[in-house]
């Protein structure tokens, strides 16, 4: 006869299986959790690849057949090919054999729809250049449809270049953007404020008005879009509007860019008005904090220099209009030895003549190793650094670009390394400094968008572009000189 088992055997049979059971299904959930592709790895929107990734990440620099992972615009991961192809599972890759993956270039200073105005005035000292050429033709020339088709065609040109971020000190600046929106830049879009009449405005008081309003408006709305006030610089703008101008961006809490201390002839001029320099001056109206960031500042003096670090603004260096208008050579060596964020920019195509960053990288790098008579001046990774997150620590935006970095913003270039100039490689970095063009780059992204890929872009249409700024520089040609032909 069979025995039965003890009925608390029953029950421990029970528990157990319940136990078990229950065990299990918390072991499948995490395990699904954290493999939600069955194992094969997390899900992204897109991996990018590279022979080299240059992080400009003082805690990874370059890294051998390496890999981005990319998800909701921000970087999630970091590391070689294999590791990030066998974590995540990409919705697209961008494969990197034969390209250097590295930031976008940071280009701190512009007027960008000033591209239309591209060889117009040449071999001009800054004062002639701008009173007798340039505001007079922007007074007459410039309006919405200006400043959209020269935004566009600055946005073909920056992309083309790998530019991912740039300051924009001008005119109109819900039409620039509009079009930055439509194009997928990131940008930092300052109207320009002065004391005397500008296109639409009469004077001080109705242009900065304007400017206070967008930035009221645009504050927050779009996070590639980030509005800041601009005063154009110490000898076009009162003492009390400069004051006016700082109050301003306190207030909003926004950046504010100026020209400031870029010819001898602004430091002798403002010298003569407030008895103090440039800097001095602005240090006097309570106007030097880290939210300002000023263009060129080829004049200071070496106290000055050591304000400036005191003070935490941000410099922007451009080498090419400084050459061009013969305004001499900004002191960055002191200023980065200071500790002062210096970036670089192409200032705007009227004076340069191109928004093209990689020349401003190569000049840097040379000319201060010529004024100091020392090669070590500014070496390439300094250099490199300037036009990545450097700049990107002088604009204030550090904590979301300038490096590829876990947590900052996916805005990536790849720069391809098979042309002859780019063979053979033994250091990457001095070779994008020394070696490389804006031919070279290949693929730009930005918030984790392609805008740009084998050269194509995306975003824009450039066909139309190239027409539109034709017809508009027929016209200027037309109006500004009508016996051009007989002068030939």
């Amino acid at each position: 006869m069979k025995r039965e088992p003890p009925k608390y055997y029953k029950v421990l049979i029970v528990f157990v299986c319940t136990l078990f059971f229950v065990f299990s299904s918390q072991v499948v959930i995490a395990w699904s959790n954290s493999n939600p592709e069955g194992g094969r790895g997390r899900n992204v929107d897109l991996i990018v690849g590279g022979d080299y990734v240059v992080t400009m990440n003082d805690a990874q620099s370059v890294i051998k057949n390496g890999a981005v992972a990319i998800k909701n615009g921000k970087i999630i991961a970091v590391d070689k090919i294999g590791k990030i192809q066998s974590s995540y599972k990409a919705n697209r890759m961008i494969p990197g054999e034969g390209m250097v993956l590295m930031p976008g270039l940071v280009n701190g200073h512009s007027h960008s729809a000033m591209v239309l105005f591209r060889g117009l005035a040449d071999d001009l000292a800054l004062q002639d250049w701008l009173q007798n050429y340039i505001f007079p033709a922007e007074a007459k020339f410039v309006d919405d449809n200006f400043v959209r088709v020269g935004e566009q065609l600055a946005c073909w040109e920056m992309i083309r270049g790998g530019t991912t971020t740039f300051v924009d000190m001008y005119f109109k600046p819900d039409v620039a953007s509009q079009v930055v929106n439509e194009c997928g830049l990131r940008a930092i879009i300052a109207p320009s404020s002065i004391d005397f009449p500008s296109p639409g405005f009469q004077g001080w008081d109705d242009a900065f008005a304007a400017a206070v309003d967008f930035v009221k408006r645009s504050k927050g709305k779009n996070p590639r879009i980030i509005p800041a006030i601009a005063a154009h610089a110490p000898y076009t703008v009162s003492p009390e509007n400069l004051k006016q101008a700082i109050e301003a961006a306190r207030q909003y809490d926004v950046p504010l860019t100026i020209h400031l201390a870029e010819t001898k002839t602004e430091v002798e001029d403002v010298q003569k008005r407030y008895n103090a320099t440039p800097v001095q001056h602005l240090e006097n109206l309570g106007f030097l904090e880290p939210r300002v960031f000023a263009a060129h500042v080829v004049w200071p003096n070496e106290s000055e220099i050591a304000l400036m670090a005191k003070r935490g603004i941000g410099v922007i260096h451009n080498p090419d209009s400084n050459l061009k208008l013969a305004s001499a050579f900004a002191p960055i060596p002191a200023m980065l030895k200071a500790g002062i964020k210096v970036g670089l920019g192409t200032d705007g195509a009227a004076s340069n003549n191109v928004l093209d960053m990689w020349k401003a990288i190569r000049l840097t790098a040379l000319i201060h190793k010529g004024t100091t008579l020392d090669p070590t001046a500014v070496p390439a990774n300094t250099v490199l650094r300037m036009a990545t997150v450097g700049g990107a620590e002088a604009l204030g935006l550090a904590d979301k670009i300038g490096a590829i970095k876990v947590g900052l913003q996916a805005d990536l270039i790849q720069v391809e390394l098979n042309e002859p100039h780019l063979i053979p490689i033994y250091n990457i970095i001095s070779h994008l400094v020394y070696a490389a063009n804006a031919q070279d780059v290949d693929t730009v992204i930005v918030d984790g968008k392609v805008l740009m890929q084998k050269r194509k872009m995306l975003t824009l249409d450039p066909e139309r572009i190239r027409l539109e700024a034709t017809s508009i520089a027929d016209r200027i040609d037309a109006e500004l000189r009508p016996n051009k032909d007989a002068q030939l």
